[in-house]
């Protein structure tokens, strides 16, 4: 399999568990607490997926989506937050985010989005 996913959130546990979760499938994770060095990361390797929280202090996930959408268009986007609403959603949408995710995510459905990204 080896494809590279990245996961950015601000809270360590939420990262930990993904990352346990999909190396446990055989999938290479990198994680991030922050925007900021997961950007700086971006422009060193190539990452399948990008999962990001939505809301973050600094860089949130807006911006994430933003940049990889504008500087890696072959990688996709799923987003998680704990602030989901109607206009959270429609946001991330319209920012062409492949899939949308209220916390706490099923790590199931998560990984089920991450294998629908990849057949794209």
């Amino acid at each position: 399999m080896n494809n590279k996913i990245m996961v950015i959130d601000d809270e360590k546990i939420v990262v930990d568990m993904a990352k346990m979760a999909l190396e446990h499938d055989g999938y290479i994770v990198e994680t991030f607490l922050n925007g900021e060095s997961a950007l700086a990361r971006l422009k060193e390797e190539t990452f399948d997926i990008v999962v990001t929280d939505f809301k973050m202090k600094g860089i949130d996930g807006m911006e994430v989506l933003r940049t990889v959408k504008e500087h890696y268009p072959k990688t996709k986007v799923i987003m998680i937050t704990a602030f989901a609403n109607l206009d959270t959603a429609v946001e991330a949408l319209r920012g062409d985010v492949f899939d949308f995710f209220p916390k706490p995510v099923k790590i199931k459905e998560l990984k089920s989005a991450i294998e629908r990204a990849l057949e794209k």
